[in-house]
């Protein structure tokens, strides 16, 4: 199911397609409703563009003590 939102709303709320969906990727990383792959994908941008703009809203990277060891892990480093 695809959702439309038409020109004239968009130019009503005085915002972009493109920054819709930007926000709209943002509010869902933030809510932990999409992986942080997931909301760069759907905002459009490169990795370190959405790290920025995460940045630029004071919304944290989710890492937790368990992605850190599954990340030692993976590179084989153990403590």
């Amino acid at each position: 199911m695809a959702l439309v939102i038409s020109d004239e709303t968009l130019s009503k709320a005085q915002i972009s397609a493109n920054q819709l969906r930007i926000d709209l990727a943002c509010y869902l990383y933030e809510k932990k409703r999409l992986s942080l792959g997931q909301a760069r994908s759907l905002s459009g941008l490169d990795q370190l563009a959405f790290q920025l703009e995460l940045s630029n809203r004071d919304i944290y990277i989710h890492y937790s003590e368990d992605d850190l060891e599954q990340d030692l892990d993976m590179l084989g480093i153990s403590e």
